[in-house]
């Protein structure tokens, strides 16, 4: 690893929130997203920022998420494609969670065939069940999606997938049995993986607790960045989730952020008090970095996931 460059990256993040209001709320009373949103899979193409995100109804026990699509021209201020989902089970019961894009090293989205490449988690939430499937799907425009595959994976939540020459690496957070940890996978074709026997990231920091979760990995400074959550380890805040960062030469070994977490929620900000996570990160052309978050308000949750804010970054 460069010393020099791998230095640079552990230096203070300075996000910066571009609102005091979220850049996507819950839905109007009805729609499909009118209890909990979350996971937002952003992407920039053709000047517009288009946003996928995970939407349900329902209490927090019987939830059912579903793919919706919202746009911007700003990455700032988002609206809705419509009130309905573009991608769901027809079982009505499983739901679609953390989706991931087919993307270039540098985090920029590619395409296959002219299409996007869509790999996400499922889970039959009402069932009682804790089993997590990886499934992909694929969409020309990004609004009709194919339907989901057969199960891939077992066990994977929050993928992250890039495309390199030697073929597909995927992170995800392996929820098998606590505490939950990242595991690296490659694939030729983005169908049929191999996990890697250990865990590339786990609970090792004072201020983890229980879990990691949610990594996004993209390639700068000829370096592996990645992003990921955790909750808090000191009461009262266990329910209190922020971002730490790492980075690796090969993204198999990985050294954390001296100073994590990173990034935080922001207390002055009632829908934003105890969550930021379940994020997107995205380099822009300028050199600057922008990311998309899930927010929650403090417990007792109603809404297990309340809404989307975003934040920027020059360079650490």
């Amino acid at each position: 690893m460069n010393p020099d460059t791998a230095q640079m990256w552990m230096k203070r993040q300075p996000w910066i929130r571009d609102s005091d209001e979220p850049c996507l709320s819950l839905g109007e009373p009805g729609d499909f997203d009118d209890m909990h949103v979350f996971a937002p899979c952003v992407s920039f193409e053709d000047g517009l920022f288009r946003m996928w995100y995970c939407g349900a109804r329902g209490d927090v026990g019987n939830r059912v998420f579903k793919l919706g699509l919202a746009t911007s021209v700003d990455g700032v201020h988002f609206s809705r494609h419509s009130p309905s989902p573009v991608l769901s089970f027809e079982d009505g019961s499983r739901s679609v969670l953390t989706t991931a894009l087919l993307r270039s090293p540098d985090g920029s989205v590619l395409r296959e065939d002219g299409e996007l490449r869509l790999w996400f988690s499922a889970c039959d939430f009402p069932s009682g069940s804790s089993l997590h499937t990886l499934h992909q799907a694929r969409s020309v425009d990004g609004v009709s999606w194919s339907t989901p595959s057969e199960p891939l994976l077992e066990h994977v939540y929050a993928p992250t997938v890039i495309r390199t020459s030697d073929g597909y690496r995927m992170w995800f957070i392996d929820v098998q049995a606590e505490p939950w940890s990242v595991r690296h996978a490659t694939s030729t074709d983005g169908a049929s993986w191999q996990v890697g026997d250990d865990p590339v990231l786990e609970v090792d920091e004072e201020w983890e607790h229980q879990r990691l979760f949610y990594p996004t990995v993209l390639c700068c400074d000829d370096l592996y960045l990645m992003w990921y959550g955790s909750y808090s380890a000191h009461a009262p805040d266990e329910m209190r989730t922020a971002l730490g960062f790492a980075v690796s030469e090969d993204g198999i070994r990985w050294r954390k952020h001296p100073d994590n977490p990173v990034f935080g929620p922001d207390p002055r900000h009632d829908w934003e008090s105890h969550y930021t996570t379940s994020q997107s990160v995205v380099k822009r052309p300028d050199g600057s970095w922008r990311i998309w978050y899930a927010a929650r308000q403090k417990p007792p949750f109603v809404h297990k996931y309340f809404a989307i804010g975003t934040a920027r970054m020059t360079r650490p």
